[in-house]
């Protein structure tokens, strides 16, 4: 049985390691990547597209081993930027909240209360660190399973791409 948060498709381009729906520019793809990279080489386990409780979308949400998680939210340009109302919500599903854009992005219009990630296809950079919320245990325990459960289906997609629906 599918439900609307189903992450068993997986992407043919090999950008993101989550859905690909046409909703991301090729260069969110490249600054997602470079982010999980990053994120990655210190010690975390990320998920891409990440479809939380209240239905928004995370770009990226990292696991670390000690289970503090974290959300990035990715902006491709300067209008990406002022057309989101929508990443104060975030605060609530993750103990830190970071922003990444492109070396070029002017970082000044980014709020000074989250973190910052340069980022390209290839790598990252963590500029600012993300001051730390600590999630209540309930609302933790609800964001890692929704993590585990969109990985494993992914897993599954790419072991058995026939039958994946």
């Amino acid at each position: 049985m599918a439900s609307a948060d189903d992450d068993s498709k997986v992407p043919a381009n090999g950008l993101a390691a989550g859905p690909v729906d046409g909703r991301q520019s090729a260069r969110a793809l490249e600054i997602a990547r470079g982010v999980s990279r990053l994120l990655r080489d210190l010690g975390n386990a990320t998920v891409t597209e990440l479809v939380l409780a209240d239905w928004r979308r995370a770009d990226v949400v990292a696991l670390s081993r000690t289970g503090e998680i974290a959300i990035v939210e990715v902006k491709s340009s300067v209008e990406d930027f002022r057309g989101d109302t929508k990443w104060p919500d975030y605060r609530q599903w993750c103990d830190r909240l970071y922003f990444a854009v492109a070396t070029e992005f002017p970082r000044e219009l980014l709020p000074v209360e989250t973190g910052l990630i340069v980022a390209d296809r290839y790598g990252a950079e963590i500029l600012r660190e993300a001051p730390v919320t600590p999630l209540a245990g309930a609302r933790r325990k609800a964001v890692t399973l929704r993590c585990a459960h969109a990985a494993a289906l992914r897993l599954q997609g790419l072991w058995d791409r026939e039958g994946a629906s």
